[in-house]
């Protein structure tokens, strides 16, 4: 009976879908073999990113410019949230500990595994047990959540330390996609649960403060400065990304929403979420769809642009009907 109990939860968040969609490949259409073309020579790196592909999400890898896709992880887990190291030669990611386990369950961090494989697929290995949203800080070392805590540790997993304690900073919400600022000052922070809403923690003064709209998720630093990107519930496809400057205190500036709004994608697919900044702060990566938001089972692609050019020159670099997410990228 008690192991049944211990169970439930798994077979219930398990049997809210059977698995995530395989899908099949598709053709770009002209338009989008251009913009392909035009990645070559100019987009020089690798993109990893979790996809559905192969009956279970699992970390694949491409070049930057959309070329050379491959699957890095194996096994019949759950494997997500990939993050690729400073060098660029490891990447981190979060496992299920039962094979189809949806992205709903990370507020349960008994039921994940944070894991590191190199970029060429060899060397698979556990790194923290019992943690989920493991990102890697610009020194090489990691930052990563157990519930409402956060922790960083060294490269390897080990010297495990509490950096919040979220039951007494953060009121007990579930702390998702953790992300240091470089210097280390401010903690960006989604929380979910009892508390849901996204912003920074001071780490000196421990002031939390919410988002300018008081709504959207994932949040994360530009690598370097105290700039920040986020995913906002509003316009075309339902969410756009906005982009600002934190004061002193960690606070956003005194900027109108429409200052803050950074990227929002013309056409159909503009549903944008998963944004990523990569390591020489140059270029976007994020995914985004045409329909639908379940993390799991939309028809997620990843997109790619130059910061600082307008979103029509935004490249769509994967062409699958099955769930591409969370994606990163890594420039040389």
């Amino acid at each position: 009976m008690k192991r049944t109990a211990f169970l439930l939860p798994f077979l219930v968040a398990a049997a809210t879908f059977a698995q995530a969609p395989k899908g099949t490949p598709v053709a770009p259409d002209a338009a989008e073999q251009a913009k392909l073309a035009a990645l070559k020579g100019k987009a020089n790196g690798i993109i990893v990113w979790s996809s559905s592909r192969v009956g279970n999400h699992k970390i694949f890898a491409m070049d930057a410019d959309g070329q050379n896709v491959r699957q890095l992880s194996k096994g019949n887990k759950t494997d997500w949230y990939p993050r690729i190291s400073p060098d660029g030669a490891r990447v981190l990611f979060t496992r299920s500990k039962l094979d189809w386990t949806a992205e709903t369950n990370a507020n349960f961090p008994e039921r994940w595994d944070t894991w590191m494989v190199n970029v060429d697929g060899s060397g698979e290995k556990l790194l923290v047990p019992n943690s989920t949203w493991a990102t890697w800080r610009a020194d090489g070392s990691i930052v990563f959540s157990r519930g409402t805590d956060v922790f960083t540790a060294k490269g390897d997993g080990t010297g495990e330390a509490k950096l919040v304690d979220g039951k007494t900073l953060l009121k007990g919400g579930i702390a998702q996609n953790p992300n240091l600022s470089t210097d280390g000052k401010f903690l960006a922070i989604t929380l979910r649960g009892s508390e849901r809403s996204v912003g920074v923690l001071n780490l000196a003064t421990k002031q939390w403060f919410e988002s300018a709209s008081g709504g959207g998720c994932q949040m994360t630093f530009f690598p370097g400065g105290h700039r920040v990107t986020r995913v906002n519930p509003t316009g075309n496809g339902g969410t756009e990304l906005y982009a600002y400057d934190l004061d002193a205190s960690g606070k956003h500036g005194a900027l109108s929403a429409d200052k803050q709004k950074w990227l929002d994608l013309p056409g159909r697919r503009s549903h944008e979420y998963f944004p990523q900044i990569s390591q020489d702060g140059k270029w976007l990566v994020w995914a985004a769809t045409d329909r639908g938001h379940d993390h799991d089972i939309a028809d997620y692609e990843i997109h790619l642009l130059k910061i600082g050019e307008s979103a029509d020159k935004a490249a769509r670099i994967t062409f699958h009907s099955g769930n591409d997410r969370w994606p990163d990228a890594w420039m040389k």
